[in-house]
């Protein structure tokens, strides 16, 4: 589904990333790790658009996306939930999941979403028309993949989710990440508790100083001692 391919970009001059490349095929969950620094973030922001490499090459489905721009990019199945959540704190709950709708242009469609939305986080549906502000850490974090999940993207990018979250708060978003691959979405994660990711990933990639190091299944990337070593502390 997505082929990023050597991809370099550059910061005002200075290399952010050199050579990046991955893969990520129909219905897997793949997890790009590696320190803070690294490229992660720089990754998925150059494959949605809002950065564009100085070379290399990227295809969603077979289509070049490299040089198109962010919209372009989303209304081709792509969503990116930035690290942060980002949400609208002074707009209600259902406020905020309409605007992830925008690429939908019938309102069946929308109330479709909507609803889908709502079955996999209820607790939204009771908080509908709260502020998008007065909710939990946790909450804002289902809010902002649930925004993402109203434009029914093909390819589901989230950028640390467990981001700030209390260590419970932490499985039960994975848990969420997990459940939605097994409703048959494509998801790339980039996350910072290694360990999770790489449990939960069908394949993993490893970023260091902007490069791509290693690959493998989650399980071989847990044994691998570069991973025991920089993240497991073993």
């Amino acid at each position: 589904m997505l082929k990023v391919d050597k991809i370099a970009v550059h910061y005002g001059g200075i290399p952010a990333l050199h050579e990046v490349s991955f893969k990520v095929m129909k219905g897997e969950l793949v997890a790009i790790v590696g320190a803070n620094g690294a490229g992660k973030t720089t990754t998925l922001k150059t494959i949605v658009g809002t950065l564009k490499p100085v070379s290399g090459l990227i295809e969603f489905e077979g289509v070049d996306i490299t040089r198109k721009n962010v919209a372009e990019v989303v209304n081709s199945g792509i969503t990116y939930i930035p690290e942060g959540r980002r949400i609208f704190a002074r707009m209600t709950v259902e406020e905020n999941l309409l605007l992830g709708a925008f690429t939908l242009q019938k309102k069946e469609e929308i109330g479709k979403s909507l609803d889908y939305v709502y079955h996999l986080f209820p607790i939204l549906k009771e908080r509908k028309n709260q502020k998008g502000g007065t909710l939990s850490g946790g909450e804002q974090q289902m809010l902002a993949i649930g925004r993402g999940l109203m434009a029914k993207p093909k390819l589901l990018m989230l950028d640390e989710p467990s981001l700030g979250l209390m260590p419970k708060l932490v499985d039960k978003i994975l848990d969420i990440v997990k459940k939605l691959q097994e409703e048959g979405h494509t998801i790339l994660l980039v996350e910072q508790n290694v360990q999770e990711a790489l449990e939960l990933a069908d394949r993993g990639y490893i970023i260091q100083t902007g490069r791509t190091i290693q690959e493998g299944t989650g399980e071989e990337l847990l044994q691998s001692n570069i991973v025991k070593k920089a993240f497991l502390g073993i």
